[in-house]
């Protein structure tokens, strides 16, 4: 029964999302990762659940032992070994009640009957005291017979898992074990991976990826033996590369003093423990070696305790301390309640871990980032990890550079691949900014120097510059509803609106001229045009107005259509009029966010419109910007740049 309401429940999961579950955080979780395979991670976890449940405090009430990949079975498993040795373990001073119990949810086929899904085991322990009530669970999500890789065995048996199923069936049972107390203590949660911290899962992909939207709180289980320390830093950098906290670091001795040498590189950030030496004799039942190490796994406990504790006190204060010390862009900070902000623990592809409070239960909920985070979150989860090694590559290689006059890889091989791609056939050079409000106010620079040295109104001459003596002053065209930053200078070239207003930017004077353009909209399916009012009273035809589909609303044949003549004339008419206006003011570049106006207001501006804009700038050689913060990474199914914000110079 329970394990058809587990497989039930994870199906729900995956089929909602990939990872859809709210992970209760009120007990502490820890994922057991191994810097190699055979260095003893089955032997930690068992003698952390005795230490545990040893307790004669009702809290913890029951441990929750989860092995999701489970290679060699039934001769190995990991799960049988805490459910057979744990309770032979407690021998506890006070009087206590065990109930053990053993599921294997998903076996392969090859061992689905060779082995029972489900046991149960009572226990009694004698002692001072009424007796408290403990219970330890231990189960294997997905189990092959061969005793190699996952990856594998599930290649070779025929038990291939998604990711995506491995995950939710995880969550459904870290979810489910939260029962376990029944109110009356915590319940702990350990979740030990297969071989080591980069071993494959089954569909191939490295476990330190698989688990890693769930981001739980890691202990270390290091190799005491000789090149143990290589191995365990490796292993210890890769799961910080991917976004881990490492709790604990635990190995055994081998009489080399692996330990010291690990705490002092680490500098004392992270606990490391050290185990006694593991009995070679197959025949040792290791009750000796675990009484023994119990005084380490006390300490592993206590350095778990504190771990958990320290992050759930941090949590609960961030969102007071946010409100008290933090100043956050484009906020109302007095129409923000302290209860309405969001504490972000971390992200993993498109959502982000948000932690909340909800009917007295602490909990990580997947939270969806909807607005791409102002529309600069690219990457998937697989991405972001390649994202992190390379940012953590060129940050090991170079620090900070000083640019000017000077040449990397990085930056000349990231010129290359957009001169190549997006610049190609256009652009000669690229110049990089650290930010997007910088970003256009250089391709202002640019733009405005181009304008000024083709209209004579600078002189270049033997590399001084000169001017002419006029008054002049160069003015943007824009268009209505556009955003383009935040600095001064950007904020000069976008029309009023609420982002430009004297709170918000008491020097703003609009430089510019800007038009209001045709957006469209869809309605019933349909696709249709709503003109602004300087020339809502032309005539257009139906055909000219409504298209079916968006793809028409794009389709380059409108470039003949009256339309594209009433917009022709419309622009001409405004450049006309402003020219004659003033004979100390020019029109010295254009600035337009492609197609789609993100910050002000989600409009989708006519393709045909800016087409002809931009034609008819570069027809009088007004240099043109596209600012493609919001329409960058192929968001709108083209290419376009791969950068933060990107200002696009036509000349």
């Amino acid at each position: 029964m329970l394990r058809r309401l587990l497989l039930r429940h994870a199906r729900r999961l995956h089929y909602s999302s990939s990872f859809s579950s709210a992970l209760p955080l009120s007990s502490p979780t820890f994922a057991v990762f191994g810097a190699n395979t055979g260095v003893g991670k089955t032997l930690v976890s068992a003698g952390l659940a005795a230490s545990l449940l040893r307790s004669h405090a009702a809290s913890p009430s029951a441990v929750l032992y989860l092995k999701p990949l489970q290679t060699g079975f039934p001769d190995d498993s990991d799960a049988g070994f805490l459910y057979r040795r744990v309770p032979a373990l407690l021998r506890p001073s006070h009087a206590a009640h065990l109930a053990a119990s053993i599921d294997t949810l998903s076996p392969a086929p090859s061992v689905e009957t060779q082995s029972p899904s489900r046991e149960e085991a009572a226990f009694s322990y004698d002692g001072e005291g009424e007796a408290v009530r403990k219970l330890l669970a231990c189960r294997t999500l997905y189990a092959w017979r061969e005793a190699v890789s996952p990856h594998l065995a599930a290649e070779r048996e025929g038990m291939a898992v998604e990711d995506a199923h491995v995950r939710s069936l995880l969550a459904a049972c870290l979810v489910e074990g939260e029962n376990l107390g029944k109110g009356e203590g915590d319940v702990w949660k350990l979740v030990e991976t297969a071989g080591g911290v980069a071993s494959p899962g089954p569909s191939g992909t490295l476990q330190c990826d698989l688990y890693r939207q769930f981001r739980l709180p890691t202990i270390l289980v290091g190799d005491g033996r000789l090149g143990g320390i290589s191995c365990t830093l490796s292993a210890y950098e890769t799961l910080l590369l991917r976004g881990y906290d490492v709790s604990a670091v635990i190995l055994e001795d081998h009489g080399l003093s692996n330990n010291k040498f690990l705490l002092s590189y680490l500098r004392n950030r992270v606990p490391v423990l050290v185990l006694p030496p593991i009995p070679e004799d197959p025949s040792d039942d290791l009750t000796d070696w675990f009484s023994e190490s119990s005084s380490v796994f006390g300490l592993l406990e206590d350095a778990l305790r504190s771990f958990h504790l320290t992050r759930i006190q941090r949590l609960n204060s961030m969102q007071r301390k946010s409100k008290d010390l933090l100043w956050w862009p484009f906020t109302q900070h007095n129409l923000v309640p302290v209860d309405c902000v969001t504490v972000i623990d971390s992200r993993c592809g498109e959502s982000f871990s948000a932690y909340k409070v909800k009917d007295n239960k602490m909990m990580m909920i997947p939270q969806f980032d909807a607005c791409a985070s102002w529309w600069t979150q690219g990457p998937d989860s697989k991405l972001q990890i390649e994202l992190a090694r390379d940012m953590g590559y060129a940050a090991a290689r170079y620090g900070h550079v000083m640019f000017p006059e000077n040449a990397h890889e990085p930056a000349l091989r990231c010129a290359e691949l957009l001169l190549g791609g997006i610049g190609k056939d256009w652009a000669s050079r690229v110049y990089y900014s650290d930010n997007g409000s910088t970003a256009i106010e250089i391709a202002l620079k640019m733009a405005f120097r181009k304008f000024s040295l083709d209209r004579g109104i600078l002189l270049d001459s033997d590399k001084s510059i000169i001017t002419n003596g006029r008054n002049i002053q160069l003015k943007v065209l824009a268009l209505k509803g556009s955003y383009h930053g935040d600095t001064l200078g950007a904020m000069e070239a976008q029309a009023p609106s609420a982002y430009t207003s004297f709170l918000q930017q008491p020097w703003y004077s609009g430089r510019g001229l800007f038009l209001d353009p045709p957006t469209v909209f869809i309605k019933n399916g349909t696709c249709t045009l709503s003109l602004p009012q300087a020339i809502q009273n032309c005539h257009l035809s139906p055909g000219d107005k409504c298209f079916p589909s968006l793809a028409e609303v794009f389709c380059k044949t409108r470039d003949s259509s009256s339309a594209a003549d009433l917009y022709s004339t419309y622009i001409s008419q405004q450049l006309s009029e402003y020219s004659l206006s003033s004979n100390t003011e020019h029109i010295a570049a254009l600035i337009i966010e492609p197609v789609i106006q993100g910050a002000g207001g989600m409009h989708m501006i006519d393709p045909l419109f800016q087409r002809v804009l931009v034609h008819e700038c570069r027809d009088r050689k007004i240099p043109v910007i596209f600012d493609e913060v919001f329409t960058g990474f192929w968001r709108l199914g083209v290419e376009v740049t791969v950068c933060f914000r990107v200002a696009r110079l036509l000349t």
